[in-house]
């Protein structure tokens, strides 16, 4: 039949900003919410609003519930799949060791 082939354009060039975002996929993240509660997973996606998808998610409840978990009875709670609102990061540290380990196994997190 009478296909139409449009002329592709070259790739453009990322963003330092973009090229930041992908090397961080599939990354073990920790994030911390404005109520004190820390979030622990793999890192999947953002949007423009700042929004992140974290897969193998744990949440703690605080920092300290996060150092002394073997010791406090309260453990993590494990979410599974967990959208986190932009507007409700604190701040999101990456571990950047090049393993994507479960992220209840990060050296970096425990």
């Amino acid at each position: 039949m009478g296909e139409t082939t449009q002329p592709q354009e070259p790739p453009k060039e990322l963003s330092q900003g973009r090229r930041l975002l992908r090397s961080f996929l599939n990354k073990n993240m920790k994030i911390k919410l404005t109520d004190g509660r820390v979030l622990i997973g793999i890192f999947l996606c953002t949007d423009k609003d700042a929004n992140v998808i974290l897969g193998t998610c744990d949440e703690y409840l605080n920092e300290e519930c996060l150092i002394n978990s073997q010791q406090l009875d309260e453990g993590p709670r494990m979410l599974g799949l967990a959208m986190v609102p932009g507007r409700h990061i604190v701040s999101i540290d990456v571990d950047d060791s090049g393993s994507s380990a479960c992220p209840r196994t990060s050296p970096m997190f425990t």
